[in-house]
């Protein structure tokens, strides 16, 4: 454990009160009752958000007509985190998390609802969009690592791994259930009740915040204040392969291929010819896709960095197809694989980063991967709705593809460098074909399977 001049004393050891979870169920980490109160009240607050994001968009897109408007109110939405998300990670390494959560979940609710009266009051334009998109991206900054970082607080570690890939199902959950009311609201009453249901429904994780036992958390050695935390960060990834390469993966394909607003948005209205109920549509086919594929990691419960390569290989490989998908039906079909790969990228590379980290570092390392996964839309929206508006919603999506099975490939291969690997395929008769990865030297295979990143990466791929 690091440790630091004014550090607190000792960690206080797992309050006797917490239930002890199964560590193989599904749903273990729900037996404990803070982490109860918390996913209820982020799958309410989750539902309205994916109901503002929706509705976001297709404002954005009424209003200007433009696909590239729409990327451009996404950066804005995520720029803060580019520019400022590790400052928000020394934040949530230094204050008590449960306060600082209280204080960024109320700031969210009031920019849904000061949308919700800007729109219906009739006097919404587009950049009031960009404006209240900038506002909640700075929240954002804050919010996110402290969010990700007090999961293990509430759970401990043994059960880290399945609180965070229940988090991202609490969070598809609630996708597959904003979408839809979102389409229905949008042609019925139209974007501004959206909004509003999005900022009341802020009350539900501020009052499970409220209701928590601080007892029962496990407490975290707080970073003292001092200089240089933003540096010693960074020079923590950097000297370590199972941070570093993960982070730079996931990086690549937050930026190029996790720009599904302005591809569908553009192949419902440009190529399809269809409406909001479409896109609600094909938001929530995904949403259905990623569900699955959080509950198989909860169920999985390791985090394996050979799972995190291959999901990203194929997520690439996905949006490739899908891009030159001949029908509407064969698009649509295809979002819930497209949903299940996506969503293992994410929970496998957040569950292993937090694994491999020291807990007086982790709001920082989960800044930094926040920082590059979504931080990196700023410069790949924009440039993703060129390229969709300059050659098409079939040669943008692809793009993205492409950008995203590269990465994965040039990782993939780093990660077995590092870890003495070499890759090995068999495919003689008579035996199972396999592809796998191996010690170079089978002498040192021992040796190779304690290191972790050989370890992660030994299994068939």
């Amino acid at each position: 454990m690091r440790t630091g001049p004014g550090a607190d004393s000792a960690p206080a050891p797992a309050p006797t009160t917490t239930p002890t979870a199964d560590r193989t169920s599904m749903f273990s980490s729900l037996k404990i009752r803070n982490y109860r109160l918390f996913a209820t009240g982020q799958v309410i607050s989750n539902t309205g958000t994916w109901m503002q994001r929706i509705a976001q968009d297709w404002l954005v897109l009424t209003l200007t007509g433009s696909a590239s408007a729409v990327g451009i109110t996404i950066a804005l939405q995520f720029l803060p985190m580019l520019l400022f998300g590790l400052y928000g990670g020394v934040l949530a390494d230094r204050l008590p998390k449960r306060p600082l959560l209280l204080a960024t979940q109320s700031a969210m609710a009031l920019t849904g609802l000061a949308l919700a009266g800007l729109t219906l009051s009739g006097h919404v334009q587009v950049w009031h969009v960009y404006l209240t998109a900038f506002l909640l991206g700075l929240v954002t900054v804050v919010d996110n690592p402290a969010r990700q970082s007090f999961v293990s607080e509430m759970v401990g570690p043994e059960q880290l791994p399945n609180a965070v890939s229940l988090n991202s199902a609490n969070f598809q959950s609630a996708r597959l259930v904003g979408p839809a009311v979102a389409g229905v609201l949008i042609t019925a009453v139209g974007s501004g009740y959206a909004f509003l249901l999005n900022g009341l429904s802020f009350l539900a994780p501020i009052t499970g915040l409220l209701m928590m036992r601080s007892a029962e958390l496990h407490k975290a050695r707080r970073a003292p204040r001092g200089k240089g935390q933003l540096r010693e960060g960074l020079a923590y990834v950097a000297g370590r392969p199972e941070l570093i390469w993960p982070i730079v993966l996931v990086g690549f394909i937050g930026t190029f291929g996790f720009n599904f607003p302005i591809w569908l948005t553009a192949f419902v209205d440009d190529v399809y010819h269809s409406g909001a109920g479409a896109y609600g549509l094909l938001n929530t086919l995904m949403a259905a896709g990623s569900l699955t594929g959080a509950l198989l990691a909860a169920r999985r419960g390791a985090s394996r960095l050979r799972i995190l390569v291959g999901a990203a290989l194929i997520f690439g490989l996905l949006e490739i197809v899908t891009a030159f998908a001949p029908a509407f039906w064969v698009f649509a079909a295809l979002m819930a694989p497209l949903g299940m790969f996506g969503l293992t990228v994410n929970v496998t590379a957040n569950s292993s980063l937090q694994m491999a980290t020291d807990p007086q570092m982790r709001g920082r390392v989960m800044s930094l991967f926040m920082m590059v996964f979504i931080g990196g839309t700023p410069i790949g929206a924009p440039l993703v709705g060129w390229i969709t508006d300059t050659f098409g919603p079939r040669v943008g999506f692809a793009a993205g593809g492409a950008v995203s099975l590269i990465a994965a490939a040039c990782v993939g291969l780093i990660l077995a460098r590092v870890g003495g690997l070499r890759l090995k395929v068999d495919l003689r008769p008579g035996l199972r074909p396999h592809v796998r990865f191996v010690p170079r030297d089978p002498r040192t295979a021992d040796e190779q399977r304690a290191r972790e990143p050989a370890e992660e990466l030994t299994p068939a791929v």
